[in-house]
């Protein structure tokens, strides 16, 4: 049985690339499949304003016809002219439990590395930070969330075996949702409120949102700038964001808090969890799929997934923070809100760790960056 790796090129060739890892997990209750719609327009250049700065090579391996792996070479050169590197990254790493597979599908975009002078790869790591990253490497048998990787525990033998080491993890928490706001947290918020320094926003209208939303994703940038990978949000890429998020929200899990000038200096956004709607949907928005993702946003949901919770750095010392877990959490305690699921956060991060002291918690999964020298 000849192996053959192809790059995709065509359309249908982009499909099969998307839907392999439907297949591969297919009787895995734990994965989550993307909606295809999100990663048809992920690799399409004209929907993807993040190809201003990136580049992308696709590619399957074929057994007798069936596809039995895929991986994405990507090129971030706005990653690395920030943090001065040199490196191309690989995401979209899925395989059957063969390493002939892995290791051609890897050899393929080394060798488009070597080719553009490139002396590392790292991954898996996307377009931007809100791209799915990081290879999961503990809490396999917990459903996956709807923005994140799934990947099988055998992956990590087959990063060893093809020479990548750990560069950075990410960990996630699932946080049990409290019967009322710590005290500890409503004296700061209160005391920070009351002196009129800072102001509280939610929101009950979708224009409104839109109207501070490119504002509130600067502060994400700039919260987010220092951290490991990341890259600078440009106005396009911030527009399609809000574009792709702003329709899905339950505005009663969005608040920001401004200050005295009006200016945003802190968001928050979590949005009742579509992990169990993709699940249902098989990755496919129509027929049935949208039907499952609206029951789920705008119904009884006892589980959130936290997209963002992002301060500037000038605030962050002031206990601005929390004002926003005062707000959000009370809205969860309203709806019944059982448990919030944060994304990953780098394990060297301590400052979005420590938002969560005041809560009952467990640490349920954590992923990886791998690197090596090409």
């Amino acid at each position: 049985m000849t192996l053959q790796i192809k790059e995709v090129v065509t359309k249908k060739d982009l499909l099969r690339w998307i839907r392999f890892p439907n297949e591969l997990y297919r009787d895995n209750e734990n994965f989550v499949p993307f909606l295809e719609s999100d990663e048809f327009d992920t690799f399409t250049k004209e929907k993807n304003p993040s190809y201003e700065f990136c580049e992308t090579k696709l590619f399957l391996a074929e057994r007798d016809g069936k596809v039995v792996g895929r991986i994405a070479g990507l090129i971030n050169h706005a990653y690395n002219t920030k943090w001065k590197e040199n490196a191309i990254r690989y995401t979209r790493f899925d395989f059957v439990d063969d390493y002939e597979v892995s290791e051609k599908l890897f050899a393929k975009v080394l060798e488009w590395g070597r080719e553009r002078g490139f002396t590392e790869i790292m991954g898996p790591m996307g377009f931007n930070d809100t791209d799915h990253q990081g290879m999961l490497v503990d809490g396999f048998d917990r459903l996956n969330m709807s923005v994140t990787f799934y990947n099988h525990p055998y992956y990590m033998e087959h990063m060893e075996r093809l020479g990548l080491t750990k560069s950075i993890d990410w960990i996630e928490y699932k946080i049990k949702c409290p019967d009322e706001v710590d005290e500890r947290i409503e004296k700061i918020a209160n005391r920070l409120l009351e002196r009129g320094k800072y102001t509280a926003v939610t929101y009950t209208d979708r224009k409104k949102l839109y109207n501070d939303a490119f504002e509130a994703f600067q502060v994400v940038d700039e919260a987010e700038s220092v951290l490991y990978g990341t890259v600078p949000l440009t106005p396009a890429v911030i527009k399609n964001m809000i574009d792709n998020y702003i329709p899905l929200v339950h505005l009663d899990y969005i608040c920001s808090v401004k200050d005295t000038e009006g200016k945003i200096v802190a968001f928050g956004v979590m949005v009742p969890s579509l992990a169990k709607a993709f699940k249902k949907a098989d990755g496919k928005m129509f027929p049935f799929g949208i039907v499952h993702m609206l029951k789920d946003l705008k119904f009884y949901n006892d589980t959130l997934e936290m997209y963002f919770v992002a301060v500037d750095p000038k605030h962050q010392m002031f206990g601005v923070p929390a004002i926003l877990m005062s707000v959000l959490v009370r809205k969860c305690i309203e709806n019944k809100v059982r448990y919030c699921e944060t994304g990953p956060m780098l394990e060297t991060n301590k400052a979005v760790h420590g938002m969560w002291r005041y809560f009952e918690k467990e640490q349920h999964k954590r992923r990886r960056c791998y690197t090596r020298t090409i």
